[in-house]
């Protein structure tokens, strides 16, 4: 599903051309090619040996990364990566590592970090204009259907998944907090299994996270929350001297004790078109995944490192493990970096 966004996106971005397509299942592969104009390597061989591909972009599920990037960066080939980029440390270590050795640009899918609301709320939190930082809060209130999670065997698995609520959907809401607030020290968390039969993971997920500049935040992120059509993710900054929200791509609130001229014109137009996904995974909008493309393209062409790079995409998996660890053992505080990966006990049993 998620390569369909990156078929539409690299479409639109000037001197890229999708090359040929790669898929276990030949019929899909064939119709993936059909509908996008592009060739159907039979085998992953054959698509690392085509002089033709410069960049390879990886859509397998999430726990299914490490292997063919691997393969990709044996073969020579860049590669941008799906969120996130891994489901454990270890593994996003390794891949991190490997690309490094071998002088080939590795790029995460956080795309949330390209559009104008979230650049304009970073910007002004970098000038200093929100004074010390002294509150945060993500929330993530989305659904999915049970047919959702039997649509696949991969899915709300952790092995797979990675995890559930957090790992797959809030990640991109987690990864701009990241962004926004910078290292964090200490985090707690409780996880619930809710609204969903045969799956391991959580469709609920409740924490706090103390950031290492001071700030405090709260996280909730759910795919148990039903909506027709969905309700946008939030994030809202609170300071001293300013406050934001920030709903998806849109801020709806930018206020500052030392207003500027331009800030009534983020509010007007600090706007992407398209969706999130919030009630239906299908209505993500593609054009959040081009401005993400297009920087690693760029970055790739410059011999530069993209915005979101494997270690930036890295720092989201590991606050979300650390989420998981404290919850596993009663909301007990975590301290990062982490040391190592947590053991995850399944929060219920996968469908066979």
């Amino acid at each position: 599903m998620i390569a369909e966004f990156h078929a539409k996106a690299l479409a639109e971005i000037p001197g890229v051309r999708l090359v040929a397509a790669y898929n276990r299942t030949p019929a899909k592969a064939a119709a993936f090619a059909a509908t996008h104009g592009c060739a159907v390597a039979a085998t992953p061989e054959a698509l690392l040996t085509d002089p033709a591909v410069d960049v390879v972009c990886l859509c397998t599920p999430s726990g299914d990364h490490l292997a063919p990037a691997l393969a990709c960066i044996r073969a020579g080939k860049h590669v941008v990566v799906e969120k996130p980029l891994e489901v454990t440390l270890a593994k996003c270590d390794e891949l991190i590592a490997a690309a490094r050795a071998a002088g080939v640009t590795v790029a995460g899918i956080l795309p949330r970090r390209y559009v104008r609301g979230s650049i304009a709320l970073k910007a002004a939190l970098d000038a200093g204009r929100f004074g010390p930082v002294t509150l945060a809060s993500a929330l993530v209130p989305w659904w999915r259907t049970q047919a959702y999670y039997d649509s696949a065997a991969w899915r709300g698995t952790y092995a797979l998944d990675g995890g559930g609520a957090l790992m797959n959907q809030g990640i991109h809401t987690i990864d701009l907090l990241l962004w926004f607030l910078g290292p964090v020290k200490r985090v707690s968390a409780t996880l619930g299994l809710v609204a969903h039969a045969g799956i391991e993971v959580e469709d609920i997920a409740v924490g706090w996270i103390e950031f290492a500049n001071g700030t405090r935040a709260t996280l909730a992120g759910s795919t148990a929350c039903w909506s027709a059509t969905g309700f946008p993710a939030e994030i809202r900054i609170h300071g001293t001297k300013g406050a934001a929200v920030l709903r998806d791509d849109k801020l709806t609130s930018f206020e500052f004790e030392t207003p500027l001229p331009s800030d009534t014109g983020f509010l007007a137009s600090a706007q992407e078109t398209g969706g999130a996904g919030a009630a239906d995974p299908k209505a993500i909008s593609h054009g959040w995944h081009r401005l993400n493309l297009v920087d690693a393209i760029e970055a790739i062409r410059a011999g530069r490192a993209p915005a979101v790079d494997g270690a930036e995409g890295r720092k989201a998996v590991e606050l979300i493990l650390a989420l998981y660890q404290s919850a596993q053992n009663g909301g007990a505080p975590v301290d990062l970096p982490l040391a190592r990966d947590p053991a995850l006990r399944p929060l219920g049993v996968k469908k066979a």
